[in-house]
């Protein structure tokens, strides 16, 4: 149990979601003092990159030391659905055993967190009872819109009948696994809303959706999709386009361009992977987009502002200090993200500033993540097996 009050606990959630809806109803939930638990949910698919690590760990953190258990969702089986690792079970079951592995040593507390698989929970017939009753609920083209959820933009005709299954299977997670709170990226809001809609009608509640933000990746957001199209051979950004069109309200096209610009496991250079070596931080950090003084869409203030500001304990500092010559200013002290923005946008700092101090950051992190998976023996074979399987998507 935790010793804050209703607001310490209410103001530790609201710095993990970019929205939450709906706000008065978690407010209730926190009041009602039963035991509360949340979950968010993970395709074993390749390497886990820093946003699923460190970022995960953070948010994580935030909403034990709130008061909610947490549930993190292997799911093998939806990963299977959606054809990750060319559906190979066994591969994806391996790569989410590495997943564990990376959660273990990220940081992460888990004195309030439980692993849980959907390869267990698919034995049980009453889920399989529940996933049929909320696929009666609703006409097809309801399903079709929370395709995004999975990671596609293809055409409705890529579509298969695995991910419309897909769609209902996520919706009867929650409620299998007691989750009155959902606590996913913003890509997943279509599938929560609908389980907000379905869940009354089935006997079930109302989850209150807790949306975090989704890390950008490194790359030119213009370049990152245009790479995709190329290596995906198929125009997506149009076929997202159709699929999307029906709701694209100004909510809707935020979370159409998040999803855009997110990080990618097919495109390794638009993130940082929880065991890469600092020559890969370097190499990646330094080729990052980072125009001079703009601070909109700029993915090396986004990992300073949800990463490296939110480590600063864990990085034993008290605030960041910029080191540079003193032809160039000499040092910056950096007590505040704010402070980093403002001074960004003034052009008082360079790109370079910023890259170096992130890179040497970064790579402090990343230690006790590489060291782990040098040291134990099980999950140095874990992630070798995993860097051997080819990311289909």
């Amino acid at each position: 149990m935790t010793n804050l009050n209703i607001e310490e606990r209410l103001n530790l959630i609201k710095q993990v979601g970019e929205e939450i809806i709906q706000e008065d109803e978690l407010k209730k939930l926190l009041e009602s003092n039963e035991t509360l638990y949340a979950y968010d949910g993970f395709e074993p698919s390749g390497q886990i990159h820093i946003a699923q690590g460190i970022v995960r760990a953070i948010n994580v953190n935030k909403m034990t030391k709130a008061g909610i258990k947490f549930r993190m969702w292997v799911a093998d089986w939806h990963a299977m659905a959606n054809n990750k690792l060319g559906g190979d079970l066994e591969k994806i079951k391996t790569t989410g055993k590495y997943f564990i592995e990376v959660w273990k040593a990220s940081g992460m507390d888990l004195t309030n967190v439980e692993f849980k698989w959907a390869s267990d929970m698919v034995k049980n017939s009453d889920y399989w009872k529940l996933v049929l009753n909320i696929g009666k609920s609703n006409a097809l083209k309801r399903f079709i819109r929370t395709a995004e959820m999975m990671g596609r933009q293809e055409s409705l005709d890529s579509l298969t009948g695995a991910h419309i299954i897909y769609s209902c299977m996520q919706v009867a997670d929650i409620f299998m696994l007691g989750a009155k709170i959902t606590q996913l990226g913003m890509d997943q809001r279509k599938v929560n809303m609908l389980a907000r809609e379905i869940g009354p009608l089935l006997g079930y509640w109302k989850p209150v959706v807790v949306s975090h933000h989704m890390l950008m990746g490194l790359q030119n957001i213009k370049n990152q999709n245009n790479e995709t199209v190329k290596q995906s051979n198929n125009d997506t950004s149009r076929a997202a386009e159709r699929l999307l069109s029906s709701s694209m309200d100004p909510k809707a096209a935020s979370i159409k361009r998040a999803i855009e610009r997110k990080m990618s496991k097919s495109l390794p250079d638009s993130a940082i992977f929880m065991t890469d070596t600092t020559d890969d931080i370097k190499r990646k950090i330094n080729k990052a987009y980072c125009p001079e003084g703009i601070v909109e869409e700029n993915p090396i203030l986004e990992y300073y502002k949800y990463i490296l500001f939110e480590s600063l304990d864990k990085l034993q500092l008290q605030n960041i200090v910029l080191t540079r010559p003193q032809k160039f200013g000499g040092p910056v002290i950096l007590n505040s993200y704010e402070n980093l923005e403002r001074l960004f946008k003034e052009k008082q700092i360079h790109p370079l500033d910023i890259k170096s101090k992130a890179i040497e950051l970064l790579d402090k992190l990343l230690q006790p993540v590489r060291r782990h998976f040098e040291e134990n023996s099980e999950a140095k074979k874990l992630l070798e097996q995993v860097k051997s399987f080819q990311i289909t998507r």
